[in-house]
C-alpha cells in the first residue's frame, strides 16, 4: 500500500511539473484568467460528478470555511498564471516551490496556526534564507560593475517573477486554510466546495484581470483537459489519499521533485538552459525546502501546481 501511495505522489508530482511548460504553451491561445476560469470550471464539474453523493453531507459552516480556501486558491492560481506569461516555465516553478518554505515561516503567527499545531523550528528560518539567496540567483544576474559584481542587479527581476512569488503567498495561505479545515471536512466535500468557489473567484475577478479570450484549438483542448482532470481533480484527491498513508516530511520531500520535473519538461520540450548561476539558484532553493521539511513541520503544501 506504501509502495502505490509512494509512486502515486511521484506521479501528481510529475504532472505537476509537466503543466508548466504545458500550461505557458496554451497561454498562446488563451488569455491567463480565463484559461484558469475553463479550468477550474472543467476541474468542478468532474468532482461533481465523482463525488456526487457527497453534496448532501455538505452542512452550512462547511460552506464559508470552503469559500476561504477557494479564494486563496484562486489567488495563487491566479498570480501563477498570470506570471507565466511573463516568466519561464523552470523559474515559475521553482519559485512557486517556495510555499513549503513559507508555510512554517507564516505559522509563526499564532492567530494563523490550526489547533494544535507549534511554533516553526530553527529549520524553517534556515530554509528561508536559503530559498531567499537562491530566488535571487534564479531571478537577477549580477551587477556588472568592478567589486560589485557578485551582488543581485534587483532591476532586472521581471515582473513575471514577482507575480509568480505573490503566487506562492496564496497557495502557502490556502495550505494553511487547509489545515483548518480538513480535520473538520471530510476530503472529498472540501474539493467540491474550495474548487467550486475557486471556479466562483476567478469568474468574479475575470473582468477586473483582462478582457478574457479563448482560442479554442486543439492545444488548448490537450492542456484545459490535462491541467483540470490530471492536475486538479485526480491530484487532489490522490494526495488525499496518499497523505492518510505516507509520513508528512515524506510527502513534502516527494514535492520538492515539482520544480525538477518542470526543468526537465522544459528542457526537453522547449529547450530552455539555466546558467551556472540560475542553476546554482535553483539548486540552493531546493537545499532550503529541504532543510524547512527534514524536521517535520505542522503543514504540508496541497496541490499548488501551475
Amino acid at each position: 500500500m506504501k509502495l502505490r501511495a509512494y509512486l502515486l505522489m511521484l506521479f501528481v508530482v510529475a504532472v505537476w511539473g509537466s503543466t508548466f511548460v504545458l500550461i505557458k504553451g496554451a497561454l498562446a491561445d488563451a488569455t491567463p484568467a480565463a484559461f484558469n476560469l475553463a479550468r477550474m470550471t472543467l476541474a468542478f464539474a468532474v468532482l461533481a460528478a465523482a463525488y456526487h453523493r457527497y453534496w448532501r453531507d455538505i452542512r452550512a459552516w462547511q460552506v464559508g470555511a470552503g469559500a476561504v480556501v477557494g479564494l486563496c486558491l484562486a489567488t495563487g492560481y491566479q498570480f501563477q498564471t498570470i506570471g507565466l506569461v511573463r516568466t519561464t516555465p523552470s523559474k515559475s516553478a521553482f519559485i512557486t516551490g517556495l510555499v513549503v518554505v513559507l508555510v512554517p515561516l507564516f505559522s509563526s503567527v499564532a492567530w494563523l496556526r490550526p489547533p494544535g499545531a507549534h511554533r516553526p523550528r530553527w529549520n524553517a528560518f534556515a530554509g528561508a534564507a536559503l530559498a531567499f539567496v537562491g530566488i535571487l540567483l534564479l531571478t537577477a544576474p549580477p551587477v556588472r560593475m568592478g567589486a560589485a559584481a557578485f551582488l543581485p542587479d534587483l532591476s532586472s527581476i521581471n515582473l513575471g517573477d514577482v507575480l509568480t512569488f505573490g503566487c506562492a503567498v496564496g497557495f502557502a495561505f490556502h495550505c494553511i486554510a487547509l489545515g483548518h479545515a480538513s480535520p473538520r471536512i471530510r476530503f472529498q466535500p472540501l474539493a467540491l466546495l474550495q474548487v467550486g468557489f475557486c471556479a466562483v473567484f476567478m469568474a468574479v475577478s475575470l473582468p477586473f484581470i483582462e478582457h478574457p479570450h479563448i482560442a479554442w484549438t486543439p492545444r488548448i483542448f490537450v492542456a484545459l483537459g490535462i491541467a483540470a482532470v490530471l492536475a486538479t481533480a485526480a491530484a487532489f484527491s490522490i494526495q488525499s489519499w496518499a497523505q492518510s498513508i505516507l509520513p508528512t516530511t515524506h510527502t513534502a520531500l516527494i514535492m520538492t521533485m515539482e520544480p525538477v520535473f518542470a526543468w526537465i519538461t522544459s528542457f526537453l520540450i522547449m529547450g530552455e538552459r539555466l546558467g551556472l548561476r540560475p542553476a546554482s539558484g535553483a539548486l540552493i532553493i531546493l537545499a532550503g525546502i529541504a532543510i524547512t521539511e527534514l524536521v517535520p513541520q505542522p503543514h504540508v503544501p496541497t496541490a499548488h501546481e501551475a
